[in-house]
Parts: structure tokens; sequence; C-alpha cells
């Protein structure tokens, strides 16, 4: 039996959820899944001077500060379930960053790592971007905002790594053309 068969002759069972995730089986296979439906927003922001704008954020389930695109969720809570993705990338921005941009475009909808969780991010390109304030997230994220020089992003990503911070995948985004050449 294919895992396309076993997929379509098993329903989706959801052994246990909490506020913001579900683990669920479907035949043998094992995943999580946000709750809700929730999706995420990834966004991709650079300065007129060419700086990437990343977020530091400590992550429990690595025990380490991870750096990363700035990202949020989509409709996080009961009151914003059909939030715009566009709207939330722009609140997640601003909230994080301390930018907020003119106009935010839509990349493509991406799964990071698709053998394990379902959750899709929908990537975004900030333009015109203005400081208005310092960023760092709501209270409890304790986000740092970092701005990294595009022209030498692998440089700037291999030093926090050799200070022990984690890298999150998405970081490859940046990283793509220098690592076939």
């Amino acid at each position: 039996m294919s895992l396309e068969d076993e997929f379509r002759d098993n329903p989706e069972e959801t052994p246990w959820e909490g506020r913001f995730i579900a683990a669920k089986t479907r035949g043998r296979w094992e995943y999580v899944s946000r709750a809700r439906n929730i999706r995420a927003a990834v966004i991709l922001a650079m300065t007129e001077a060419r700086d990437v704008i990343l977020v530091e954020q400590f992550r429990v389930p690595l025990g380490r500060p991870c750096l990363e695109l700035p990202a949020g969720l989509i409709g996080d809570d009961d009151s914003s379930q059909d939030e715009d993705a566009s709207l939330a990338a722009s609140r997640e921005l601003e909230e994080e960053t301390g930018y907020r941009a003119t106009r935010m475009e839509a990349l493509g909808e991406f799964w990071s790592s698709p053998g394990m969780v379902s959750e899709s991010f929908t990537l975004f390109r900030a333009h015109g971007l203005t400081r208005v304030s310092a960023g760092g997230g709501v209270e409890g994220e304790g986000i740092t905002v970092h701005h990294a020089p595009l022209d030498d992003i692998a440089g700037y990503v291999a030093a926090r790594r050799a200070e022990g911070m984690a890298i999150d995948v998405k970081i490859l985004t940046l990283l793509g053309p220098g690592l076939l050449m």
C-alpha cells in the first residue's frame, strides 16, 4: 500500500490538542498541526542600506536563541480567525522589528518540515520600510532585532552560529544562491 492509499484509507485522528498545536495521526503516520488551522506569515524585510532585518528569540524546544526572519501567526486568537495574511504580516513586522511597511508582497506558500508538520507559511517581501519603534515583540517574547548586511549574510549567519545560536531554516532564502556557487 502506498502512502497515498494509506492517506485516503485512514481518517485523521487527533489524540491531543492544545491551545496552538495538535498531535495527529493518520494510519501509521504521526504529525503535528496548528490548532484551528492557524497559518503563519514570514517576512523578508530589507532596509535601503541593504541590511536584512532578522530577529533573535529564545526558543524553548531548542533550548537556545534562534536567528530568524520576522514571523507570526495569522488569526491566532478567536476574534481574528479570518485575518488577512498581509495584514498579519504587517502587524508582526512592526511588533517584532519596529518597522512599518507601505506594502507587503506575497511570494508564495511554503512548508518547512512537511514530513512532520502540516503547518504552512506565506512568505512576504516588505516594501517601503520606516522605523517607528524599537520592536522587540509583545511582552514576554524577548525579541532582539538584528540588521545583517545582505552582502555578507553568510558571514553574519556563520558568526551567530559560532556563538551557539540556532539558525531557522527560512534563513536559507538568503543563503540559497551562495550555497549553489
